[in-house]
Formats: structure tokens, C-alpha cells, sequence
């Protein structure tokens, strides 16, 4: 188990990144709603160049090579969200794989070697994420449009 969320769960090793980090105004929150789910909301903006919001979970740096995909249980809004991965928080690329919600409770497998690298919204050159490490995880939302989202998340787990 990465993440499990509940009434007692605090936020201290997340954090919202938004557009407003290169001029941006989008904006979103994330927190704890009374069911004890962690809520991403917020609305993304075109305007200045922008267009994402994101949350960020510094975890430990886990060993995860005896594992082959994430899990994620998650509610949605029928948006297209982004999955997100690093090996150490502070490496240039980041893993991703996008995701459709449908507005119901779902559960997302997501297999590691899925996850590919990019940076900035582009693709790189390299190997897919190898499983090994991982230092962060996170989600992101930036469907070229300006929309209203929420994203609830209630776990996440390794398999």
C-alpha cells in the first residue's frame, strides 16, 4: 500500500503544482473531504500560457521491483487525467500514463512499463519507467482546454 486515504490522513507529503510556476492562472486544491478521500479540485485556465494543475506525493523512496503495476481506486468526472511517476523526486523525467474517468468509483491498473518518459508535456527518447525505484507520484490534468475538475482518490497499491 502507497497511499490509503482516510478521516485521519494528513496531506504533509503532497503538494499542488500549478501553471502559476511559469505564469499561469489555474488553480486547485487538494484535500481530505468528510469521507475521508483525498479530493483534487480546481479549474485549469488557458489564459498566459497556462493549462495544468497537479498534485505531487514525495513518498519515501520505495524498492519496488518485485511489483508490475499500479493500482489506483479513484472517482472522477468523466475527464482524461494523467498518472504520474519519478524514481527521485528530483529527476527531470517523469513517467506518465493517461487515464479516463467515467463519474463512478474505478479502480485504474496502471503496468509500469506503460508509464513513459516526458517532460514539460513532451515526449522523450529512453526506456519506459524500469519498476525499481520510486521517490514521487502524482496526477495531472491539462486537456488543452479550460475546464472545472475533481478528482477523488481513495487508494493506491501496488500489485
Amino acid at each position: 500500500m502507497i497511499v490509503d486515504f482516510n478521516t485521519q490522513s494528513t496531506l504533509e507529503d503532497w503538494r499542488v503544482v500549478d501553471d502559476v510556476v511559469m505564469g499561469g492562472i489555474s488553480d486547485s486544491q487538494f484535500f481530505i473531504d468528510r469521507a475521508g478521500h483525498g479530493n483534487f479540485t480546481g479549474s485549469v485556465s488557458l489564459e498566459n500560457n497556462g493549462g495544468f494543475c497537479s498534485i505531487r506525493y514525495n513518498a519515501p523512496k520505495m524498492y519496488i521491483k518485485d511489483y508490475s503495476r499500479f493500482v489506483i481506486r479513484l472517482k472522477g468526472d468523466g475527464k482524461r487525467y494523467q498518472f504520474r511517476v519519478k524514481k527521485r523526486m528530483f529527476d527531470r523525467a517523469t513517467y506518465v500514463k493517461y487515464f479516463d474517468t467515467t463519474g463512478d468509483w474505478q479502480t485504474i491498473e496502471i503496468k509500469m512499463e506503460e508509464l513513459y518518459p516526458s517532460w514539460r508535456g513532451q515526449r522523450l527518447e529512453g526506456d519506459n519507467y524500469d519498476g525499481r525505484i520510486l521517490g514521487q507520484l502524482g496526477f495531472l490534468i491539462a486537456n488543452y482546454k479550460a475546464e472545472s475538475f475533481q478528482l477523488k482518490i481513495d487508494k493506491i497499491y501496488l500489485e
